[in-house]
């Protein structure tokens, strides 16, 4: 036999060799669950190191091995330490990544956490990235829902839509706009006629108006008419910040609230017009 005259220690080790190798390697055929996977919030799905299935990927700080990777897309690699014959690690940062401060707490580079029980926040090179946990908060009821408005369910933490008793249709995108804007009726009135309105919610100034022509795109088979905001003001002065617009441009003719990032100016960009120019 091949293992004759050799020493029991270096049998045991070349068959524990063997063994690591067996269950490190990819199979020859791809077996697959029938169903993709549901991942938490805030967790993408990634290809295993095999290419051959698709799973939750790993987080920081998570065990991990060549089936269960760990984010790339939030800069997380799987560490095996020193020992270079393991195949359980635990997900690190590739890279010296900048940590984020966040209500006062400090999360480390590719960190998860959630600050409220409606968002899920991961920390990227310095900057926080949510979700929301609550998407029926965001996506507005249809215009057939009269005098919409979203109410407390005891023991959930998300608010869900109710509609009151019957009110006329015309007047349904109008009530929504003030009450989700705060205007009065004379307010509304002024929207309806495409003026800008300079309104306050939440201590931040916005202003609201539609487009140049807010009731000029119908939609005959549903007899939509289109109207929308214009982008509120930046939530930040500097750095990222979000804006957002609500309109009911799509198919359904729904009334949806729309986010996109904004930047006015970098965080670290000197306010020039406050500098004084000596002459001499």
């Amino acid at each position: 036999m091949a293992f004759l005259g050799m020493s029991p220690l270096l049998i045991v080790a070349i068959l524990t060799g063997f063994i690591d190798l067996a269950f490190s390697s990819c199979p020859a055929v791809c077996q697959c669950p029938l169903e993709v996977p549901r991942c938490a919030p805030g967790v993408g799905l990634v290809l295993d190191s095999c290419g051959c299935c698709k799973v939750c990927a790993k987080q920081l700080n998570e065990d991990c091995s060549k089936s269960q990777p760990c984010d790339h897309t939030k800069g997380l690699e799987c560490n095996f330490g020193a020992n270079y014959k393991a195949t359980k690690g635990i997900c690190r940062a590739k890279s010296e990544g900048r940590p984020c401060e966040y209500n006062s707490r400090i999360y480390q580079n590719g960190e998860s956490f959630q600050p409220n029980c409606k968002h899920q926040c991961t920390c990227i090179d310095g900057a926080v990235g949510c979700l929301p946990l609550c998407p029926q908060e965001l996506s507005l009821p249809n215009l057939g829902c009269p005098n919409p408005r979203l109410v407390k369910v005891p023991g959930q933490c998300c608010e869900e839509w109710v509609c009151d008793e019957a009110r006329d249709t015309a007047h349904d995108i109008e009530d929504f706009f003030s009450k989700e804007f705060g205007l009065d009726a004379n307010e509304g009135e002024l929207t309806s006629k495409n003026e800008f309105i300079p309104i306050v919610k939440g201590g931040h100034k916005m202003l609201p108006a539609f487009g140049s022509n807010p009731q000029a795109h119908v939609v005959e088979t549903q007899k939509c008419i289109v109207q929308t905001t214009s982008w509120s003001q930046c939530s930040k002065t500097c750095g990222t910040g979000i804006s957002t617009r609500v309109t009911n441009d799509n198919k359904d003719c729904r009334l949806v609230r729309e986010t996109r990032i904004c930047e006015v100016r970098p965080c670290g960009e000197t306010n020039y017009s406050q500098l004084k120019v000596r002459s001499f």
